[in-house]
């Protein structure tokens, strides 16, 4: 397997961990019939886990457009490369 679809499979990786984290982000805090002393606790702490969830998948998907543009770029580099012979290189 190259190195090109290694990044692709995490690549994908990426984007099926970004469905899970808005999975997480989506689910109910307020459970009904919760009105113990933790209530205000387990509310806390879901709306934490929440907010990393939603910060961490748009980091990912940052992250994934960062490298699939650095696949793209190099991908056209060699494509320019093999085109381009003695005088096109020395007219630039």
């Amino acid at each position: 397997m190259t190195a090109k679809e290694q990044k692709n499979r995490i690549i994908q990786s990426g984007y099926k961990a970004v469905e899970e984290l808005i999975k997480v982000a989506e689910e109910e805090i307020i459970v009904d019939g919760a009105e113990d002393e933790l209530a205000a606790d387990r509310l806390k702490n879901a709306a934490a886990t929440k907010k990393l969830a939603i910060f961490d998948a748009f980091e990912i998907l940052n992250r994934i457009e960062l490298e699939k543009a650095m696949l793209e770029n190099k991908t056209l580099q060699k494509e320019e490369k093999s085109f381009s012979g003695f005088a096109e290189k020395r007219s630039k």
